[in-house]
């Protein structure tokens, strides 16, 4: 007869894999009765938890780990500072962890698991789209903060937390923000948009923005960044955008699907003679500071950092505790129009 598994008990109890492993650790971020109900389907298969699994628990740790996909981004150095704030306050250890771009966030947590003692994880960036059986090795409760809308669907939304704003709604805003000042050869550049990520989801708010008024989609217009380049990065808006002034197809407006890619764009335009809003109107997203002083300053969609790293960081710290369940919490963004936009002449 084979050996009953972790997947078969969480089968037979109709829950998620995660759910059970959390039930053996003795984590506080699970039902008392779906506890009990796991723990007595595996007393009655006699299923024997890894010795490993059972070393994992965490009561008395006092440590939660940040892992930042995307450190240059003065986005989320706001909301590490607001996080190391209230973590300090609860008189707990940061332990923060930068994520190459190429790297896979979920295999840099399991092994942040296993170098340390921890209580908790936020992610920073990145996207999600990994198998549920790997996830459920991650042992201690999780938030994807700035990326909640990514996170795979075959995951039971009551075993994770998620703080995000809705990026293809508000990349529709701004697109359709261009449009209402006259623009119709709308340049984007895009980060990642072959894959499930921000990227893909702004630049699905670009298209649904051109459908619904009436401005036809052309696809040289859509300019994916260099592959080997930091992907959300000055450099990479500035090589990106000097490649397709290269190209010689007509725009009049770019929307850069973040800012410190729209500032590198300004200055491709800048180089190759081009006038800022008057020739070629910029866009950005997230509201990060530089934006702000940049000359000319930013029109961009501005994510509320603060109340995001404070409800992410808040939400993790009730979770620990016991106090509250897993949630899924999506902010409203806000367009702010400054000096790199302009109606078409």
């Amino acid at each position: 007869m084979p050996e009953t598994t972790i997947k078969d008990i969480a089968k037979q109890c109709g829950v998620g894999v995660s759910t059970v492993s959390r039930a053996i650790n003795d984590h506080p971020d699970i039902n008392p009765e779906t506890k009990r109900m796991i723990m007595e389907v595996i007393r009655e298969s006699g299923f024997v938890p890894n010795n490993s699994a059972r070393n994992l628990k965490r009561t008395d740790a006092r440590t939660i780990a940040v892992l930042v996909k995307g450190m240059a981004n003065p986005l989320f150095t706001d909301m590490i500072k607001v996080i190391e704030e209230e973590t300090r306050r609860k008189k707990y250890s940061l332990e923060l962890k930068h994520v190459e771009y190429y790297e896979d966030e979920v295999d840099v947590a399991l092994e942040l698991v296993k170098e340390k003692r921890l209580r908790g994880i936020i992610f920073l960036g990145g996207y999600f789209l990994h198998a549920e059986e790997k996830i459920a090795n991650l042992t201690v409760p999780y938030i994807f903060s700035t990326i909640g809308t990514l996170v795979s669907s075959k995951l039971d939304e009551a075993e994770y937390s998620s703080i995000s704003v809705d990026d293809r709604k508000e990349s529709r805003a701004v697109t359709s923000y261009l449009i209402g000042l006259g623009h119709r050869d709308i340049a984007i550049i895009s980060a990642e948009s072959e894959v499930d990520s921000i990227g893909r989801l702004r630049l699905e708010g670009y298209k649904d923005a051109l459908l619904e008024n009436g401005v036809p989609y052309n696809p040289k217009l859509v300019r994916a960044v260099e592959e080997n380049v930091e992907h959300f990065s000055m450099e990479n808006g500035y090589l990106t955008t000097k490649r397709l002034i290269d190209s010689g197809e007509r725009f009049t407006a770019v929307f850069a699907t973040a800012d410190l890619l729209a500032i590198g764009a300004c200055r491709a335009l800048l180089e190759a003679g081009l006038r800022i809003p008057e020739d070629v109107s910029v866009a950005g997203f997230d509201g990060i500071e530089p934006g702000k002083y940049y000359y000319p300053a930013i029109t961009t969609m501005k994510q509320p950092v603060k109340e995001m790293a404070e409800t992410t960081i808040k939400l993790l710290f009730d979770i620990i505790a016991g106090k509250k369940g897993h949630g899924h919490i999506v902010f409203p963004a806000k367009l702010e129009v400054r000096e790199s936009c302009g109606a078409v002449r």
